[in-house]
């Protein structure tokens, strides 16, 4: 312990062997936390209406979601108050970074939400990207995503912003395809520092699709993608790979179910439709 800080050691992506150890400075603090997954996406959340998390802390929230060793995580979701919505909902990649809207993290906050009683079976919160309503029963959470005003599409791929930028695009033997290197690949060869979130997707008929995702602040594929699944329904539509307007993905870690209405200037009333699940609630000291 050291002025307030305790000193923890962790093997770094970048770190060659285990003689290469970092150690990183973490503010020495005591905190209750909830896990949650939704169709695999996992999270950390933390009550934080105090507003007593270290923002940013960017360290603090890498070493949270590192799932060897702590607790692990695509990311990391702070429930803070609101002047006038139920809720703000803070979300963090597991580089530590803050990032724009996670559709899975919304609906698992929202189920939070309700069991500390902070709302029943409707919610409105803040998040990076506006306002979202939400209804839950039992443990499906339906949310209302942003309106999508722009879908781009080009000869092999669309890209379209569903409250995070989004790159699809269709390919075949999508269980055998590598997702990773692609995904990694497109990312950063076609939309830089910035980057974007990249879906792959097969048709499964003719409202239904599958999905894998590689997920840009995560920098790996993940389980499942909330935006990434609301970007490949209204892209197969945009597309005419589908006429229906309610449609079923398969993520590696469960189905979804994205609904919208189609107007002349792109698409509104977009609700995002799954489970969300508690798994444990522990303690970080």
């Amino acid at each position: 312990m050291l002025n307030g800080f305790s000193f923890n050691s962790y093997l770094t992506p970048q770190t060659a062997s285990w003689k290469e150890l970092v150690f990183i400075p973490l503010l020495s603090m005591e905190f209750e936390f909830f896990k949650y997954q939704g169709t695999g996406n996992d999270f950390i959340i933390i009550d934080n209406r105090s507003l007593f998390f270290p923002k940013n802390d960017t360290k603090l929230i890498v070493q949270l979601c590192d799932r060897k060793f702590g607790i692990g995580a695509d990311g990391l979701l702070l429930l803070e108050d609101h002047e006038t919505a139920d809720f703000r909902m803070v979300y963090f990649n597991s580089d530590g970074k803050l990032s724009s809207m996670c559709g899975n993290g919304g609906r698992c906050i929202v189920h939070l939400a309700r069991k500390l009683g902070i709302i029943q079976e409707f919610a409105t919160f803040e998040a990076i990207d506006g306002t979202h309503e939400a209804t839950i029963e039992s443990d499906i959470v339906s949310l209302k995503m942003s309106d999508v005003n722009e879908v781009e599409i080009s000869n092999n791929h669309v890209f379209l912003n569903t409250g995070s930028p989004h790159h699809v695009t269709m390919v075949d033997n999508l269980s055998d395809f590598d997702v990773y290197s692609e995904g990694k690949k497109i990312r950063n060869d076609l939309y830089g520092r910035e980057g974007a979130n990249i879906n792959f997707v097969s048709p499964i008929s003719k409202s239904a699709f599958a999905v894998r995702t590689y997920e840009r602040g995560v920098e790996d594929e993940t389980l499942s993608c909330g935006t990434g699944v609301t970007a490949v329904a209204i892209a197969m539509h945009a597309m005419v790979k589908t006429e229906s307007q309610k449609i079923e993905l398969r993520t590696p870690g469960g189905t979804l179910e994205v609904r919208f209405k189609k107007i002349d200037k792109g698409y509104q009333n977009v609700y995002l439709t799954g489970p969300a699940t508690f798994v444990f609630k522990g303690h970080w000291k």
